[in-house]
């Protein structure tokens, strides 16, 4: 099963230097039924999206939490088996929780299949969107147009021999 793990800049510079995600858990999103109920396509192309674009939301809510971090969406694509990635019954219709799953263990990053970052260009909205992220949360819609911003941009696909220049 494909899983996209939502990072920041620096938890994918301590992944790449320890050769691994982790500790576990961590959290994920991947195809799940709930995604699948949610997107309503049968086309896993367009699932696969949906999912990466659930991580990449999970990463600005990082990003929110480390202002010392630089301000790009990290999520890194990884192949675990089906049993690993676990979704939560209990959270199934929970709308912020649609394709989360979790992963016990660490998972080496040579299970990754390719990292997905913003451009540099991506920056000023997603700085922005991650200082409104908590009043978009409250209900304020000028503060969820910014938010909103920043999925204006997509993440651009790296392959994981790539991380070092990430990183740089």
């Amino acid at each position: 099963m494909r899983v996209y793990v939502p990072l920041t800049l620096p938890g994918l510079a301590q992944a790449h230097k320890a050769g691994e995600l982790g500790p576990g858990p961590l959290t994920a999103y991947a195809v799940t039924p709930a995604l699948r109920e949610w997107y309503v396509s049968d086309d896993i192309e367009e699932l696969e999206y949906a999912a990466l674009g659930r991580a990449a939301v999970a990463s600005l809510r990082l990003l929110a939490g480390d202002p010392e971090a630089p301000r790009r969406r990290i999520v890194v694509a990884v192949d675990v088996a089906d049993k690993d990635a676990v979704a939560d019954p209990d959270r199934g219709l929970d709308a912020d929780a649609v394709g989360e799953v979790r992963i016990a263990g660490a998972v080496p990053l040579a299970k990754a299949a390719a990292v997905h970052a913003d451009a540099d260009d991506a920056e000023a909205d997603v700085r922005a969107a991650a200082d409104a992220l908590g009043a978009a949360d409250q209900g304020d819609d000028d503060a969820r147009f910014v938010v909103d911003g920043a999925e204006d941009h997509e993440l651009l696909w790296f392959g994981v021999q790539e991380i070092p220049g990430l990183l740089g």
